[in-house]
Formats: C-alpha cells, structure tokens, sequence
C-alpha cells in the first residue's frame, strides 16, 4: 500500500491534525472545492474571522477522536458555546423596576389563578433568567429534542463529504469515518447554536416554547425579553405583567402536578425524531449544482428542512399523537389563563397579541422546528381550548382538572372534536351500555 509524504500507511487512520490542515486548506481556498459551501453549511458568513473561528471549532470537534471512533461527534459544548455567545452580545442586567413589577404580578397572579384551578399553586420562587443562563437551562431539553435528528444529519453530511472529496482527501482519510461524522456532527451542532442563541433573544419565559425548560417545575420568566414585547403593548404594562405571569405559572402549575407529562412528550418527539430520514439525494444535488456566488443555499437548505425526507405514515400518526398533546397543554393553559385574568380589563387585548405571537413564531424557533423537523406550535389549538371550556362549564373546574391525573385520564382527539361523551361520562350519565363497554375494555386492559 501506498504510503503518504509522512510515511504513514491511509489505512493506519487519520491523524485529526492532518485532516483539520486539510480542512485550513480547502477553507483558505488552496484546495479545489470552494470554502464558501462549510461556511454556508455552519450558517456562518464567509469572511476571513468567521473561517478561522469555524476551523478552530472543528479542530476541537476532531481533537479528542480517533479513526475509529463510533461516536456521531455531535459536540454539544461547541452548540452551547455558540448559543451562549450569541445570548450574550446584546445582553442586559435585570432593572430593579422590571424585578418588582414581575414580583407584583406573580404575587396577584398566584391568588387569581387559585381561583381558576383546582391544581395547587408552585412551591418555589420564580427564577429569573438573563439570556444566557436561559440558554444553560434549555440546551439539556433541546439536546434530548434534536440528538435522534442530529446523529443522522451528521451520518449523511458525514458521508456526503466523503463520496464527494477530491482523490487526495480520499486517500488520506484511510479508515477515518469517525472523524467524518465528527465533522458533519460540528456542522449541525453549529447549526443550532445559532438556532437557540437567536431563541434566547425571543422567549419570554420558561415554558414559552410550549414545554418546560425545567424538570423540577417552576416558573421563570427572561426579564429583558418579557420587558420588550410589553413595551411593544398597546395596554398598561402592569397589567401586560400580570397576564403574562399567569399562562406561565399556570403552565407550570400544570407540569409540577402531572410529573409524567415532561418526560412523556419528550419520549414521543424523541421517537419521532429518530424515524426521520436524510435525503441524502438532496445533499448530492447541492453540492453538485452549488453556486460559489450564492453562498447561501445550503443554510438555506439546513434551514427549511430541505434534507428531511418526507415523512412516514406511521410518522405522521405519530405526528398527530404529539400535536394533540401540545394543543391539550396550550388550550387548557389559555382557558385558566383567561378565567383568572378575567378582572383585567385589557385581557382580551394582551390574549389576541400572545396569539399573534404564537401563531407566527420568531425566526429562530422556525429555523429549530425545521433543524427537527418537528413545530412545537400546535395546529389544534382553538379547538381544544374550546373544549376545556365547555367541560370547565359542565363540570366545574375540578373535575376539568383532574383528568391530568394520569395519562389514561387524558382526552384525546376524538374528545376535541366531540366532547359531550366526556362529559357524560365525567357527569355520571353515560347509559348502561356504555358503562358496560367501558367496564370491558378496563377489564381487558385496552
């Protein structure tokens, strides 16, 4: 077998200095392929700082594996790196004033929602987040969120690179797949950082993505974004407070009381996310057709979802199974969040502006929905707020509540389009038949 200009047989492994030299060179522009197409892929700018950055931070991704290696090299410290620094450059201090008045409404917002609820109130104090540290908080849950679609992104990035490098990288790459899908794994970790370091400059609080960030449920809020939608209000900003601190602590109330909900919905994405496919066909395409003067076509193609591959359909049942569960949280949040607010005069007003918001989401969580492939934004959800609505009228509140008692307990999406056997059932007036075929199907387990 050939040997290299360093002595080294291919087939001993690649040497993670020979490859990120490699890699210096083709992003100088000294090798054949055009440096614009890695940076493009990062999401970064193609300017001489970011190509080093971007070199330096693959050097780390590699550094620490060898050619073997089965590890996707998915570097999740080098994704948080990037969030973080992104969080941080437009950061502020919390103001005293913003301080109290989340205080103030928290404290009004507590008695209210104990009126709107039979689930008990939050034991702990609101935590009250700078941008970065919502960043430090959130990455465990999207990391548990994005690994499934991130290990297959790097595997087809990983061997896209490789079918496509010029004969001189081939050779020396010898039996180095594991550093490949390293490569591939920095690329999309990059991906997201920049994803969730946009988001941290959006969210307002806590469960503002539609699931709690923590996994001891308690409320938290990122002042300086809370403060600039508010300011952004056409109402009274103390009155914008205490809305915006009941949906949160009502979400919550709702996850501290069903401890399953958390880690149940995250198993379904999870398991949704690892049946995904990469169009690997769509990769190939890009890099073949790709334009040195349109550097942003592959971000854009990261961006939109372009190398997802259609779904299944036991994919989109799967789909469907998520959907309902996040538009049964969001409706029964904005059915309490409505009855305990119901003094404010301007509720109405900050409601339809946080359904705006919601409706239209902020470009960073698009761009993470599609890195996914998943939305977090039901599409469901007037329709099961109307639902809670109408068993909180037939039934009170009480009985409402208690079916987050257990996972059995919760409607599904037969109970959104039809709730009134729900409410037979929770009123005691379901016929003899119906009680006899239920008592049935409990005795058989189904």
């Amino acid at each position: 077998m050939s040997e290299d200009q360093n002595g080294r047989n291919p087939s001993d492994g690649l040497n993670p200095e020979d490859f990120v030299a490699f890699l210096r060179d083709f992003i100088s522009g000294q090798s054949g392929l055009d440096p614009a197409q890695l940076a493009a892929a990062a999401g970064l700018p193609n300017d001489p700082a970011a190509m080093n950055q971007l070199i330096e931070q693959l050097r780390g991704a590699l550094g620490g594996l060898n050619a073997n290696s089965s590890d996707t090299g998915i570097n999740w410290e080098l994704a948080t790196n990037q969030a973080t620094a992104i969080a941080k450059s437009e950061s502020v201090s919390i103001l005293d004033s913003t301080r109290k008045a989340i205080a103030d409404a928290v404290s009004i917002g507590s008695l209210w929602l104990n009126e709107a609820t039979s689930i008990s109130e939050l034991s702990t104090e609101p935590k009250l987040l700078s941008r970065e540290l919502w960043v430090a908080d959130a990455v465990p849950l999207f990391q548990a969120l994005a690994q499934p679609v991130a290990d297959r992104m790097s595997e087809a990035l990983s061997e896209n690179m490789r079918l496509n490098a010029p004969e001189e990288l081939t050779e020396l790459l010898g039996n180095a797949s594991g550093l490949m899908k390293s490569a591939g794994g920095a690329l999309f970790a990059m991906q997201l950082g920049q994803a969730l370091g946009k988001l941290s400059t959006e969210v307002l609080t806590g469960g503002d993505i539609g699931l709690p960030i923590f996994k001891d449920q308690r409320a938290a809020f990122v002042p300086q974004n809370l403060s600039a939608f508010v300011d952004g209000l056409d109402v009274e900003k103390d009155q914008a407070f205490i809305y915006l601190a009941v949906r949160e602590m009502a979400h919550a109330r709702l996850f501290k009381h069903s401890k399953w909900l958390r880690d149940s919905i995250v198993s379904q994405i999870s398991n949704y996310a690892a049946g995904i496919s990469i169009d690997t066909s769509r990769i190939s395409e890009l890099t073949e057709d790709f334009d040195p003067n349109n550097t942003d076509e592959l971000r854009r193609a990261i961006e939109t979802g372009a190398f997802i591959a259609a779904r299944t359909e036991e994919q989109n049942l799967a789909l469907a199974r998520i959907e309902t569960m996040l538009a049964l949280i969001e409706g029964w949040v904005d059915v309490v969040t409505e009855e305990a607010t119901k003094l404010l005069p301007k509720s109405a007003a900050i409601a339809e502006a946080v359904r705006r918001r919601r409706a239209t989401g902020g470009p960073a969580e698009q761009t993470f929905g599609t890195l996914i492939g998943l939305e977090l934004r039901p599409r469901r959800l007037r329709e099961a707020a109307a639902m809670w609505r109408t068993i909180g009228a037939a039934v009170g509140s009480e009985k409402r509540d208690g079916l987050w008692g257990h996972p059995d307990l919760v409607p599904g999406s037969e109970d959104i389009d039809n709730p009134q056997r729900l409410i037979a059932k929770l009123s005691g007036n379901l016929n003899d038949t119906d009680s006899f075929d239920q008592e049935l199907r409990d005795l058989l387990g189904e």
